[in-house]
């Protein structure tokens, strides 16, 4: 089964591609792909996610797939890529795998250090936890966290219900586990790696790695976010984008990461 996706905008136009994070799907883009209409944007629904969910996850095989749908559609275009979260994550890989493929790339929220002493309470956590998903008080209560508003929350809960826990613990299992691979620093891509400055101390210490994993990186925190600022304060992270496509700056509210 091939990875499905969503095509917006000017097809002749560089390309821009968005990978969401996990628990969520394209819809999570929404407000990128309205403010972006002048680009050529492609939003795939991520293995085990919307309507690819009947494909099995893992990072490195999203990494490959979404590789291919941007060779597919690329044509010589330059080509940025955004990802939020695990979509960050496979952002990192997809770099690591394909070095020169693009040419500017924003990774927020990318998880880099490994969490061992979590992952073994996974699957005992996702058998109790499953059936709990299914109940809207919490799948509001989750949905609070990710900045999902009340326009969205329909949609966040039906792909929530339609989640299998397999498929979860795979998900959860791949995010707990992902370093940087040794070739990330091969990397020719213009980076730049942001985290929410309310975010806990193990995010922001993996956007640190990150940033000196590779040499055309450039990392910043975001005042007053925790983890989900594209959905928090879209217009901000429009903007956001925009200037770092345009000329390779961030906004001055933006402090560097040290």
């Amino acid at each position: 089964m091939n990875l499905l996706y969503q095509e917006y905008g000017d097809t002749s136009a560089p390309l821009m591609v968005f990978l969401h994070g996990g628990g969520v799907s394209g819809w999570m883009w929404d407000k990128q792909v309205q403010y972006f209409s002048q680009y050529h944007c492609l939003v795939p629904d991520l293995p085990s996610h919307g309507k690819s969910i009947e494909i099995p996850f893992s990072i490195k095989d999203s990494a490959e797939r979404v590789i291919s749908l941007i060779e597919e559609k690329s044509n010589g275009k330059k080509v940025i890529l955004i990802g939020f979260s695990l979509g960050a994550q496979i952002i990192v890989q997809l770099l690591s795998m394909k070095p020169d493929l693009i040419d500017i790339a924003i990774i927020n929220s990318a998880l880099v250090r490994p969490m061992y002493y979590a992952k073994k309470w996974i699957r005992p956590t996702i058998k109790l936890s499953v059936p709990l998903i299914k109940k809207r008080w919490f799948s509001k209560l989750q949905a609070k966290t990710l900045y999902v508003g009340d326009d969205y929350f329909e949609r966040y809960y039906e792909e929530s219900c339609q989640i299998t826990a397999d498929a979860l613990t795979s998900v959860l299992e791949e995010n707990m586990s992902f370093t940087i691979p040794a070739d990330f620093e091969k990397a020719t891509t213009n980076i730049l790696v942001t985290v929410g400055d309310q975010e806990k101390s193990i995010m922001k210490k993996s956007a640190n790695d990150i940033v000196k994993a590779n040499q055309n990186t450039k990392g910043v925190l975001i005042p007053n976010m925790g983890h989900g600022v594209s959905m928090a304060m879209p217009d901000f992270f429009n903007k956001m984008i925009e200037t770092w496509t345009n000329e390779g700056e961030v906004p001055v509210e933006c402090k560097p990461i040290s």
